[in-house]
């Protein structure tokens, strides 16, 4: 056979693998053997997302969980062959492709997307930097360091409550602010955060070189807080809280 001839079957049986129900098998190969590779396949790709999305699985009906599996089974055409890297493929599906079903909770997309920050945050090979700043640096006269492994979303839903037990059929009249970072022990953390103290946290992460009393002056002017005494008093206890979480690593 020639290589073409190979590559085309190949193709034929991936596709065959992937939706059955629209490609047929390549001739002459046995439709018994090859059930167990359409169960196989399929059910390594469930496993590896039940795992990564056990909030999700348990709130949905099993025979729907099933069948969004299949969808981004048979639709997604991955970016990574590495299975490391399907939970993000399949939150991308959610986002782009996926055409929700009207039997699907309308927080879908983002319970998927904050199950995923904490397998990222989880796996990722990059370390809290032990140098470049002091632990117990000034972090108003010196410039707040942020760990780096840390993720700071806004969400509709309120996705760190949803379970068996609560359900939302509406999305939240403002937006929920979440922080999920990886602390010095390798233990994810999750941290519900109100408005002011998320939008500080941008700021800082925007301006890695700016000193913590200048990034209280101007979240103190976006909030238009005339009194900056209390907001520095305030601020002061709030940035020691985050110092302690490992979410702030010092100053430099």
């Amino acid at each position: 056979m020639s290589e073409p001839d190979f590559v085309a079957v190949q193709r034929r049986f991936a596709a065959h693998l992937r939706d059955p129900d629209r490609h047929a098998a390549p001739e002459g190969l046995e439709d018994r053997r090859l059930a167990v590779y359409r169960d196989l396949f399929f059910n390594n790709v469930q496993g590896i997302l039940s795992q990564g999305f056990p909030v999700l699985h348990g709130v949905l009906p099993e025979d729907r969980w099933r069948a969004l599996v299949r969808a981004f089974f048979h639709r997604h055409r991955s970016h990574s062959p590495y299975f490391l890297q399907i939970p993000g493929e399949f939150v991308a599906f959610l986002a782009g492709e996926y055409q929700p079903d009207p039997q699907d909770p309308p927080y879908l997309a983002e319970l998927a997307h904050y199950e995923w920050m904490e397998v990222v945050l989880d796996t990722a090979t990059e370390e809290i930097p032990q140098r470049g700043y002091d632990p117990d640096g000034d972090l108003l006269a010196g410039v707040p360091v942020l760990n780096p492994l840390h993720v700071l979303q806004g969400y509709r839903f309120p996705v760190h409550r949803i379970g068996p037990d609560y359900r939302p059929d509406r999305p939240l009249a403002e937006p929920v602010w979440l922080l999920i970072h990886r602390d010095r022990d390798d233990r994810v953390r999750f941290t519900e955060l109100n408005p002011a103290t998320a939008r500080m946290l941008q700021l800082m992460a925007a301006s890695p070189e700016e000193q913590g009393e200048a990034v209280l002056t101007r979240l103190a002017e976006e909030l238009n807080f005339a009194d900056q005494s209390a907001l520095h008093g305030f601020a002061v206890e709030l940035l020691e809280q985050l110092r302690g979480k490992d979410v702030i690593l010092g100053a430099r």
